[in-house]
C-alpha cells in the first residue's frame, strides 16, 4: 500500500529500463558489427547448437544487427515490438549456446534473463515516452 503511489510513474520506470538496457545492447552491439566476418561467423557458429550448420556468418552478422540495431530501438521505442521480439530471439540460442556447451545455467543466467525481460516487453510496450507511444 506504501508504495501504491509508484504506479504512476510507470513509464519513466519503462524509459529507465529501456534507455539502460538499450545503451548496453548498443555496447555489446557495436564491436560485434565492426568486428566483421570473422566475428559473424563466430557468433553464428551458435545456430549450431540448435541443429543449424548453414550461413554462420549471415547469422552471426544477423546476432551483431539484432544486439545493435535493437539496443537503438529500445532507447528510442521505435519498432519496440519486433525489436524486443528479435532480441528476445536472440538470447534465446545464446543461451541455448551456453546450456548447450555444458557450461550450465549460471553460464546461461545472464542470456535467459535478458529473454525473459525481451519477452515480457513484447506485452508491456515500450510507453508513453517512446516514438511508438505503446
Amino acid at each position: 500500500m506504501v508504495w501504491k503511489f509508484l504506479g504512476k510513474y510507470r513509464d519513466y520506470g519503462l524509459l529507465l529500463l529501456r534507455l539502460g538496457v538499450g545503451a548496453m545492447f548498443l555496447a555489446h552491439g557495436a564491436p560485434k558489427l565492426l568486428e566483421g566476418p570473422g566475428k559473424w561467423e563466430h557468433l553464428g557458429g551458435a545456430m549450431g547448437y540448435l541443429g543449424v550448420y548453414a550461413m554462420p556468418v549471415a547469422w552471426g552478422l544477423a546476432a551483431a544487427l539484432s544486439e545493435f540495431f535493437g539496443g537503438l530501438c529500445l532507447i528510442l521505442g521505435w519498432f519496440f515490438r519486433p525489436a524486443c521480439l528479435l532480441l528476445g530471439l536472440t538470447m534465446a540460442v545464446a543461451a541455448n549456446m551456453h546450456l548447450g556447451k555444458g557450461e550450465g545455467l549460471l553460464a546461461a543466467s545472464h542470456a535467459i534473463e535478458l529473454g525473459l525481460v525481451f519477452f515480457s516487453l513484447l506485452f508491456v510496450g515500450p510507453g508513453r515516452f517512446s516514438l511508438d507511444r505503446g
